[in-house]
């Protein structure tokens, strides 16, 4: 019953908000085909539900060949490679709304562990992988909701002089895969709900411990701990 009305849940609120969002996609759009270089999406395969890949969408705030430049895969705080609206687009969240199309395609739900590629995925602990995606990924999720300043953490990690690589296998990874354990161990609808507030909250008020508060029995976060 969970995973219908979960479905159903998310269906309906998809719609709902590309009914509502789709006039305002269309400024996005022009923007981003008139700065940067010129494209307006982003596909990349990601790992998904059961472990078996997808191909994500985004509004594209990369340049095209940022993966082959220096910092590769990981993405800083004014990571040079961000586009001209790309910053404000992944500070608001706004890059994510494209994937509403893949949640009605049924590849991912609203609330869920982040999607990742494969070589991100393989950085998790192996108890972790075998469990972290027996949900469908989600465009929000807890992981997202503490770790929102992860971009920061990398950026503060390199000013430090530590290796990002080692920073995500031995604090990061290991971390949110506790947090979606107990996701996973507490799942419904209402606490999905929560999630999808929490997170329009923290985008407005980046450093508030709001979830903390509601959720004490979260594991805490033993890496650059936010204001509970």
């Amino acid at each position: 019953m969970y995973k219908f009305l979960k479905r159903s849940f998310d269906v309906v609120l998809a719609l709902i908000i590309l009914s509502l969002i789709a006039p305002l996609m269309i400024p996005i759009m022009i923007g981003l085909k008139l700065t940067g270089e010129g494209y307006i999406f982003y596909l990349q395969e990601r790992v998904g539900y059961k472990n078996k890949p997808f191909n994500i969408l985004k509004f594209a705030t990369m340049l095209l060949d940022s993966p082959k430049m220096d910092g590769g895969f990981l993405t800083t705080k004014n990571d040079p490679r961000i586009t001209p609206m790309g910053g404000f687009l992944r500070k608001t969240k706004i890059n994510e709304l494209p994937q509403l199309l893949n949640i009605l395609k049924g590849d991912m739900s609203f609330v869920g562990p982040r999607p990742v590629m494969r070589q991100s995925f393989e950085k998790y602990p192996k108890h972790v992988q075998d469990v972290i995606f027996n949900v469908p990924p989600g465009v929000t999720g807890i992981g997202s909701i503490v770790f929102r300043d992860e971009e920061e953490l990398i950026h503060q990690a390199l000013e430090d002089g530590k290796d990002p690589l080692a920073v995500y296998s031995n604090e990061i990874y290991p971390y949110k895969g506790e947090l979606e354990k107990w996701y996973q161990s507490r799942h419904s609808i209402f606490l999905d709900f929560v999630l999808i507030v929490c997170t329009l909250w923290v985008v407005a008020f980046p450093g508030s411990g709001l979830i903390y508060r509601l959720y004490p029995d979260i594991p805490k976060k033993a890496i650059h701990p936010i204001a509970i």
